[in-house]
């Protein structure tokens, strides 16, 4: 057993051989669009990360990550927005795991598809809203909370990278608050 790694999340795959299941199984992910609501539940506010990934530049995202073997979705939701967002977000986290899309990833360009180079994934899309104080954490440098128009704004979804603009586009329709 020397390929996996305990901890106190479960087990988890040697880099190597994370690569070699990414190749040749889809992942499942979580991807969670931060949002302010105000008082009668109406959408205020969108979040939207900024993080600068190995490769250099700055991209803007939407909180995403791995579901890992025997988590629970809403564990996973909770796992990566505390995360991204330091452990005073507080999410809440529906009470129902049942995403408001879902969204493929593939390693190569699919029509109607999402592209993400390292894997085929396949992403259970949640609006979380957030009531807390954020602290950026880990490769998040900045959250930043945008209006529902800021947020569609052709400059702003230019900046999203892996279809994510196209998600928060979704999340705000969902909602209700397209402009």
């Amino acid at each position: 057993m020397s390929d996996v790694r305990t901890d106190d999340l479960g087990p988890w795959l040697s880099p190597e051989n994370l690569d070699f299941v990414r190749r040749k199984v889809p992942m499942v992910y979580v991807d969670v669009v931060p949002v302010r609501l105000d008082a009668e539940g109406r959408l205020e506010r969108v979040g939207l990360l900024l993080r600068s990934p190995r490769e250099g530049g700055l991209w803007r995202t939407v909180i995403s990550g791995r579901v890992l073997l025997h988590e629970t979705l809403r564990h996973a939701i909770t796992r990566h927005v505390e995360k991204d967002l330091g452990p005073m977000a507080l999410p809440r986290i529906p009470a129902s795991p049942v995403p408001f899309t879902v969204t493929e990833y593939f390693p190569t360009v699919v029509p109607g598809g999402h592209q993400d180079p390292r894997q085929h994934a396949v992403s259970l899309a949640y609006v979380v809203p957030v009531d807390g104080d954020v602290a950026p954490q880990a490769d998040t440098l900045q959250l930043t909370w945008l209006t529902p128009a800021e947020a569609l704004d052709p400059v702003v979804q230019s900046e999203c990278v892996s279809g994510h603009g196209q998600l928060v586009i979704a999340a705000v329709a969902h909602l209700g608050a397209l402009p």
